[in-house]
């Protein structure tokens, strides 16, 4: 009877062995990408993290980038771009480092010869589920890293963000601070049932103009670029139910000309991706819901490197007289 017990023991100790080895090596799991809470941004990818999901490469540098370690002062002869987004810029475990959409602007760039650069940066800025305040928060934590232009890459639902904060964090199994012991840890975490904090819902039932809120967070990210010497130019992505043949709700709808207005208003120069996607075979272009996949973030890239070099030959001419209106507590 020992035996058998011993004998079971063993074989099940084999098959965790193996079942572990499996999920790290296929899946990556047991060394997720970790984030660290911060008064502005709310969480933020912890820097200086290398690690590998789902097969592609996954690098953070010590500013909770995506990408590799950069100096804070930008080159000579550089044309240094700080892309902002949520996790169309950031890509996630999904994309690989190569395959980036700050990279394809990056590609997209050097290939366009401008005037008096030697070199392209696209420092890429981002995290999953960021709306206008954390990237505005981003950008008062850690400044703009002497670019000349900041790139703001929106999707539809940004529009309706709510405030910073760091509920998600060791709760939701999508945004842990610290490694499990086990990848098997990993995985049965990830199946147990998600229950939101009720602060988190608080957050999303609270009332108000939650798009003017947003639109206010992109005005006073606006002045902090031009106070650093920079320019602001922005871009928003579709869902992909947009595109289908019902279009947009009747609440994107009415919040979609908001934000044309108010950058037509502030000087900004903005490109929406809803009227240029209508024109071709969007399927493609998208990952899933709302992220793109590799040949999106190609040909969405390329659009991006093309908005970029317009605003490096002809700078916007700055914000309206209201545009140096006092910045306003958005946390």
């Amino acid at each position: 009877m020992v035996r058998i017990v011993l004998w079971g023991l063993g074989v099940g100790l084999v098959a965790g062995a193996i079942a572990e080895l499996f999920l790290r090596a296929r899946y990556g799991l047991g060394n997720p990408p970790l984030y660290v809470a911060d008064a502005r941004t709310g969480y933020r990818l912890a820097p200086n993290q290398r690690l590998r999901r789902r097969g592609n490469q996954i690098e953070i540098n010590q500013y909770s980038m995506r990408g590799p370690a950069i100096s804070p002062h930008r080159p000579a002869d550089t044309l240094r771009v700080l892309m902002l987004g949520d996790s169309i810029v950031n890509g996630g475990w999904w994309t690989d480092q190569s395959k980036l959409l700050s990279l394809e602007v990056q590609q997209g760039l050097a290939g366009l010869n401008l005037s008096g650069v030697e070199s392209v940066e696209v420092l890429n800025a981002s995290a999953n589920s960021w709306g206008p305040r954390n990237e505005l928060g981003y950008v008062l934590r850690f400044g703009t890293f002497e670019a000349q232009i900041v790139l703001l890459v929106l999707n539809t639902d940004d529009l309706f963000a709510i405030a910073p904060n760091s509920y998600e964090l060791d709760r939701n199994p999508g945004y842990p601070t610290r490694r499990p012991l086990l990848a098997l840890g990993e995985a049965a975490w990830r199946y147990r049932k998600y229950i939101p904090r009720a602060e988190l819902q608080t957050l999303q039932d609270q009332p108000g103009d939650r798009v003017g809120v947003n639109l206010e967070a992109l005005r006073q990210l606006h002045q902090t670029v031009l106070a650093a010497g920079g320019h602001l130019i922005m871009a928003m992505t579709p869902l992909r139910r947009e595109l289908d043949a019902d279009g947009p709700r009747d609440y994107e709808l009415v919040a979609r000309p908001r934000l044309t207005d108010f950058a037509s208003a502030q000087g900004i120069p903005y490109l929406d991706f809803l009227p240029l996607m209508q024109q071709t075979s969007y399927e493609r272009l998208y990952f899933d819901h709302i992220h793109l996949s590799a040949e999106g973030n190609q040909w969405v890239g390329q659009a991006l490197a093309n908005l970029v070099k317009k605003a490096w030959l002809k700078p916007g001419d700055g914000p309206s007289p209201l545009g140096n209106e006092p910045m306003n507590d958005l946390w």
